[in-house]
C-alpha cells in the first residue's frame, strides 16, 4: 500500500507540473493582459508609458512566460499563491472567501442527488418495463436534454416574476438581501430562500444521469449467473437486488463518486453567473475575463489536486467495496 501511494503520488506531482505549465502558457498567451483589461473596462482612464511599464514590472507581466511560471512555481513551494491582480489580495485568501457559497449549494445538491438517484434508481430496476417506469426514464430524458441555462431563467420567470408578491416568489440573485447586523435565524432563512433556484438547477441534471448510470449497471448486474443462482435459492426480489446486484455496481458508483469531487468544490460557472452566487465558478470565470494570472493559476492548481485526489480516493475505495480489488 505504501509504494503504491507513493507511485500515485509521484505520478500526481508530474501531472500537477505538466498541468500548470500548459495553463500558465496558455493564459499567459491569451490577447491582452491584466492592465489592458482593466483600461478596457474604464476608457476614459489614460496611463502613459512610462507608468504601463513600472506597472508590468510591479506584476511581473515584462518576465517571458517561462520565467513568470518559474517565478510562480517557486513562490508556490514557500507557501505563496500569489496576490490577485485586480482585487488586490492574496489569492489564497479569495479562494477561501468564495469556497463556502460553493459548497453550500453543491453540497447540497450533492446530498440531494444521491439521497434521491439511488433509490429511484432500484425502483427502476426492479420495476422495469412497466409503464410507471417507463413514465419515469421519459421524465429522466427529458430533464438530462433541458440545457442548464434556459433552466435557470425559466425558474427565474415563474418563481420571480409570475410568482411575485405570493408566498412562491423567490429572489432572482446573490446570496442574500439581509445586512450582516440582522438575526442569524432570519439570515439563515434568507440564505435558504436564495439557495432554492441553484441548487435546483445543479441537482436535475446530475439526477437524471445518476439515475440511469444505476439503472442501466443493475440492468447488467441482474444478468449475471449469481443472480439466478440467488433467484434459485427462494431469494425475494429486492433482497435480490439490494444484497447481491446492487453491492456488486458500487465500484463505477465509487468511481462517479471519486471524479464528483473536483465539481463539488468548483461549483458552477453558467449557474453562478446567472444567479449572481459569489461562488468558485463565477471567481474563475471573472478571473479569465480579467487575465487575473495569479488567480487563474491558484484555482486551476486547486481543480487539478483534487481531481487527483478524488481518482486516488476511487481507487482506494475500491479496495473496501470489492475484496478482489488489491492496490499492492
Amino acid at each position: 500500500m505504501a509504494t503504491y501511494l507513493v507511485r500515485r503520488l509521484l505520478l500526481g506531482l508530474l501531472t500537477l507540473v505538466a498541468i500548470t505549465t500548459i495553463v500558465y502558457g496558455l493564459a499567459r498567451n491569451m490577447p491582452g493582459s491584466p492592465l489592458t483589461a482593466q483600461l478596457g473596462e474604464d476608457p476614459s482612464r489614460k496611463i502613459n508609458a512610462a507608468d504601463y511599464e513600472r506597472m508590468q514590472r510591479a506584476y511581473g507581466l515584462d518576465k517571458s512566460w517561462p520565467e513568470g511560471y518559474l517565478q510562480w512555481a517557486g513562490n508556490l513551494l514557500r507557501g505563496d499563491l500569489g496576490r490577485s491582480i485586480t482585487r488586490k489580495q492574496p489569492v489564497a485568501s479569495l479562494i477561501a472567501e468564495r469556497l463556502g457559497p460553493t459548497l453550500l449549494v453543491s453540497g447540497t445538491a450533492f446530498v440531494l442527488i444521491w439521497m434521491l438517484a439511488i433509490p429511484i434508481g432500484l425502483y427502476s430496476s426492479a420495476r422495469a418495463g412497466k409503464p410507471d417506469e417507463r413514465l419515469t426514464s421519459l421524465a429522466l430524458y427529458a430533464l438530462y436534454s433541458f440545457p442548464t441555462f434556459v433552466a435557470a431563467l425559466f425558474l427565474q420567470v415563474v418563481f420571480a416574476v409570475w410568482a411575485k408578491g405570493t408566498p412562491w416568489e423567490l429572489p432572482l440573485f446573490g446570496m442574500t438581501d439581509l445586512p450582516t447586523d440582522a438575526p442569524i435565524g432570519s439570515r439563515l432563512v434568507d440564505v435558504a430562500r436564495h439557495m432554492i433556484l441553484p441548487v435546483t438547477c445543479q441537482t436535475y441534471v446530475s439526477l437524471a444521469y445518476d439515475i440511469r448510470f444505476i439503472r442501466a449497471n443493475m440492468e447488467e448486474a441482474v444478468r449475471q449467473d449469481y443472480i439466478r443462482t440467488a433467484r434459485a435459492k427462494g431469494a425475494g426480489p429486492w433482497r435480490v437486488l439490494f444484497r447481491h446486484a446492487f453491492r456488486n455496481t458500487l465500484i463505477p458508483l465509487v468511481t462517479l463518486l471519486g471524479l464528483s469531487l473536483p465539481s463539488l468544490m468548483g461549483g458552477s460557472i453558467i449557474i453562478e453567473q446567472i444567479f449572481t452566487w459569489p461562488g468558485m465558478g463565477r471567481l474563475f470565470f471573472e478571473s479569465i475575463r480579467e487575465r487575473d494570472y495569479p488567480t487563474i493559476m491558484g484555482l486551476t492548481l486547486m481543480f487539478s489536486v483534487l481531481t487527483l485526489l478524488g481518482q486516488l480516493l476511487a481507487d482506494l475505495l475500491y479496495c473496501l467495496v470489492d475484496p478482489r480489488v488489491s492496490v499492492d
